[in-house]
């Protein structure tokens, strides 16, 4: 980079990190770059004028591209705990092109024996809860205690770029800055329940990096929260008073997932309104299966605007945490969901390599068109399209 150019503050050598990365931030931007998303364009910028703590973002200067990695400093780079490696690394992830698709494999494996360590969190709840203030709360008391957090914000997608929209980041505001914590937002991508379908993937990454404590937030519309479920060893469910979430709670079937239900905003007029919904929930749960074995799921109020019960809150989830581990429901757990991932890549990778066949993509239109105007039977339509695949 030219001397002319002037450097921001934060990339004077003081604040160089590994590789000459920022250690006051996750991101780095600098002056006359090109900001990218998931690899598009976005447009170019003033460092002056860009937040370097609201987006994880791959830049390139005014004299190229950012280097080309391969699986080798990709995998150095996670070690190392380089968080610039590690956001890079999880865009590679999430990446469809097939040759990104084949390098990100091949750095899981070479990662996978540093996995499975971290203690997975999901948290779900309604918008408006407030889950993305409780999670700064939390993560910030477990940042302060010596923890280190990564956060994998399912985010909503943007309607134009199909992008994550980045809210949660932006209201992260005190925990992004901590040196210790690592907030990804990830786009759903119209995924049922805003689960991003790579956030596995990106879970093993974060773990080989060094978190202890990984915490998955969906969007929070209870229609896949089983996903989450799936994917995680505690489940925690936000609800807040006074807007019908009893009954919603029950009809969704959130609550026959959740290890610890929180009632969240209990402080100030709305304290004894929180006293009183925990109460009907802890009556609700005595009808209701036991989500993990031998675990009966406590109600608890909190306040993660006043940080009042957070204590508590993790004091619960240690002693979930605990049981399951003594038990070996932590282990068999931890075996299911190995097995579970295992059958649904296959049945992704099945359902790609079907529409993406050349035979298939010629038949479908007519197909199609047969169903639609009732001239060709459904049960036909499909058996013709699943033969003209076999015998290709």
């Amino acid at each position: 980079m030219s001397e002319d150019v002037k450097k921001p503050e934060w990339a004077s050598p003081e604040w160089a990190g590994a590789e000459g990365e920022s250690t006051k931030f996750a991101s780095r931007v600098m002056a006359g770059v090109e900001v990218m998303h998931d690899g598009e364009l976005v447009s170019s910028v003033n460092a002056d004028s860009v937040s370097t703590n609201t987006a994880e973002i791959v830049v390139r200067d005014n004299y190229g591209a950012p280097p080309k990695l391969d699986v080798s400093d990709y995998v150095e780079g996670i070690k190392q705990g380089n968080r610039g490696i590690l956001a890079r690394a999880i865009t590679l992830v999430e990446s469809n092109k097939l040759e990104h698709m084949n390098m990100a494999q091949n750095v899981l494996q070479e990662v996978l024996p540093l996995t499975g360590r971290s203690l997975r969190i999901g948290i779900t709840g309604v918008p408006g809860a407030g889950k993305s203030t409780l999670i700064e709360a939390l993560g910030t008391r477990l940042c302060d205690a010596g923890h280190k957090v990564a956060v994998l914000a399912v985010d909503p997608s943007s309607t134009i770029t199909k992008g994550s929209i980045l809210g949660d980041r932006t209201r992260m505001e005190q925990l992004v800055r901590r040196p210790n914590a690592f907030v990804r937002p990830s786009p759903s991508a119209g995924a049922l329940g805003g689960v991003a379908r790579k956030s596995r993937e990106t879970l093993l990454l974060c773990e080989a990096a060094g978190y202890d404590v990984s915490i998955v937030e969906t969007v929070g519309v209870g229609q896949s929260e089983i996903t989450v479920r799936s994917m995680v060893d505690a489940f925690l469910f936000v609800v807040l008073t006074g807007a019908g979430d009893e009954l919603q709670g029950m009809k969704k079937g959130v609550m026959e997932i959740a290890d610890i239900i929180a009632v969240n905003k209990a402080d100030g007029d709305n304290k004894e309104r929180a006293e009183r919904a925990r109460s009907e929930y802890e009556m609700m749960v005595h009808y209701l299966r036991q989500a993990t074995e031998g675990w009966t799921t406590p109600t608890l109020t909190c306040s993660a605007l006043t940080h009042l019960g957070m204590d508590g809150l993790w004091d619960t989830v240690e002693r979930f945490f605990a049981h399951v581990k003594s038990s070996g429901v932590f282990e068999r757990r931890r075996r299911e969901q190995s097995l579970s991932w295992f059958k649904s890549m296959i049945e992704e990778h099945l359902y790609r390599r079907f529409y993406d066949d050349d035979k298939v993509k010629a038949l479908l239109p007519e197909f199609q068109a047969g169903v639609e105007s009732d001239t060709v039977h459904i049960t036909r339509a499909v058996q013709q399209l699943l033969d003209a695949y076999e015998s290709r």
